[in-house]
């Protein structure tokens, strides 16, 4: 019982470990124990090369390494909540389990975000007939059902699949005559774009539901305008959202797969991942990111704008890492929407240590738990100066079209994170590190 990691590095896919969990507990799935080994001819090759690590810290050599859970790197790649739903119904399986962690990721784990991929989950391109692709209108008209309706088209052999979270999220490429394909489904060279494309959460006819997907595009230019590091636009019509991926690009008609790692795998998190504090991912951030103090900061604004716009669902796999050339960094942010309409009711999930539930943060005390990477003075001083831009946001969130009854019913609340940050300044901590 064991399967290949693949690398995509220097232009091409490569063998770069084996993963194998313990054929005895293999029923307890992510939470068994398990080893993983580099490929000897990749290790020889890449030997002590940051930039062949198959997660930062994970040192490429020829040590076997032995882990209590699954690497959180690997959890990563399995399909989750919606995508997760349609893979069982794929495999017909009667039920859902941990037992069936080991099927996930040698079926499901073939085409995920970021340059890693389990070899065996690797399917055939789709049979000549299906091979024309599908319209936009295909897509904007069949919605939440695209991903049946692409079976039956032959889709479904080249593993179109949805990825993590609740809302049915797909992979598709665009050719370059503007057919949209399953990703895998084509050699790089036909390919011209790398789409993620979004439906609504839960049942479409729920309005809140097709709410909170309508205003994520807006919500990113709003992030945009704060000064965050943001991708493309996104593309929303008829309750469908097309969002353009940044960990796959075309670079002078070759396609360029930038490495994308979870905060819950960088910070290696075990398991689907539960409410981890802030401070476990900053520290964890600044100990992988090419430039620190600058991600740190990054960091922070983030979470000054969830918290300002209530962007509640911020767990580990919201946020992520991009690997690119020589840069560890923040991803462009991404799943950022008025999540606190959910009609599950999604509290803030990710949280300050000292952070009370319905009360501001204490920026003050922040800035001196992170004075590992930035100086806590000059950090205090730079949250106040932020107090200005929260307050324009309705403004701001008017500009990008954010609905105006999201910008009535925030407005009141963005004042009080603003006056949160304006007693960043005045606050005096004695500590250090967390």
């Amino acid at each position: 019982m064991i399967c290949h990691i693949e690398a995509y590095l220097n232009g091409r896919w490569q063998v770069a470990a084996t993963f194998e969990p313990y054929p005895a507990t293999v029923e307890r799935g992510v939470e068994g124990p398990c080893r993983l080994q580099y490929d000897v001819d990749y290790a020889v090759t890449n030997l002590d090369n940051p930039r062949a690590e198959i997660v930062p810290g994970l040192k490429v050599g020829f040590e076997l390494f032995q882990f209590e859970t699954w690497p959180a790197f690997l959890v990563d790649l399995l399909p989750s909540g919606a995508g997760r739903r349609a893979w069982l119904q794929r495999l017909q399986a009667p039920g859902d389990g941990p037992h069936l962690d080991w099927h996930m990721l040698t079926k499901g784990a073939g085409n995920p975000p970021g340059h890693l991929r389990i070899a065996e989950a690797i399917l055939p391109p789709p049979p000549d007939q299906f091979r024309a692709g599908f319209t936009k209108l295909d897509i904007l008209e069949q919605q939440e059902n695209f991903l049946e309706y692409a079976a039956e088209r032959g889709a479904h052999v080249a593993g179109a699949s949805s990825v993590q979270g609740e809302a049915p999220k797909y992979l598709l490429v665009e050719d370059l005559n503007g057919m949209f394909h399953a990703e895998g489904a084509l050699p790089d060279e036909r390919i011209s774009k790398f789409w993620l494309v979004k439906f609504p959460r839960g049942k479409r006819s729920n309005p809140r539901n097709r709410k909170v997907l309508k205003n994520e595009a807006p919500y990113l230019e709003v992030a945009r305008r704060f000064g965050i590091r943001t991708g493309a636009p996104l593309e929303y019509q008829n309750d469908t959202l097309f969002v353009p991926r940044f960990d796959r690009a075309v670079q002078s008609g070759r396609v360029v797969r930038h490495g994308m790692h979870s905060l819950y795998a960088l910070a290696n998190i075990p398991g689907f991942g539960a409410a981890v504090h802030h401070e476990i991912y900053c520290q964890a951030l600044a100990r992988a990111a090419t430039d620190p103090a600058a991600e740190l900061r990054e960091y922070l604004l983030r979470d000054i704008l969830n918290l300002a716009l209530r962007n509640t669902d911020n767990h580990g796999r919201n946020s992520a890492i991009l690997r690119q050339a020589d840069k560890i960094a923040l991803s462009p942010v991404f799943d950022f929407a008025p999540m606190f309409l959910d009609p599950e009711g999604i509290s803030r999930v990710t949280r300050w240590q000292d952070e009370v539930p319905g009360n501001q943060p204490e920026w003050g005390a922040i800035a001196e738990k992170l004075r590992y990477g930035l100086d806590p003075q000059e950090t205090r001083d730079w949250l106040s100066s932020q107090a200005e831009k929260v307050r324009t946001l309705p403004d701001i969130m008017h500009d990008c079209r954010v609905d105006d009854d999201l910008i009535e019913r925030l407005a009141g609340w963005i004042g009080e994170v603003a006056r949160g940050l304006d007693a960043a300044r005045a606050r005096t901590v004695q500590g250090g590190t967390p």
